[in-house]
């Protein structure tokens, strides 16, 4: 958001507010930003996916992000971050390879449930 030169963010602005010419807008945004409001404490096991080829959220953003929960927080539970080499903003494409993702977040669920 605080990029003008990235396609998507200047249409973006008429929704979420221009952080750039109002800092109550850019305050708003922080308020809610995940990165921003990383905080030294405990958090749930989190598993991030990034797509290589995403447009929209480039796949280091979330990668900051869980370096950021990995280095601050205060908990030892499973903090995995995944990045589809093949995948765009709506995750795998293909219908085998939506299967196999889908299979690697349910094993993520079953593993941090204590079932497997």
């Amino acid at each position: 958001m605080l990029d003008a030169t990235l396609p998507l963010t200047p249409p973006e602005w008429t929704e979420w507010g221009n952080p750039i010419r109002r800092q109550a807008d850019y305050d708003v945004i922080a308020s809610y930003s995940p990165y921003d409001n990383v905080r030294r404490q405990a958090y749930p096991a989190i598993l991030a996916l990034a797509g290589l080829s995403d447009p929209r959220v480039t796949y280091w953003e979330p990668a900051k992000w869980i370096a950021k929960l990995r280095a601050t927080r205060t908990d030892d539970r499973l903090i995995v971050f995944r990045t589809n080499m093949d995948a765009g903003h709506g995750g795998a494409a293909g219908r085998f390879d939506r299967l196999n993702e889908t299979a690697f977040a349910t094993a993520f669920a079953l593993k941090v449930a204590g079932t497997t």
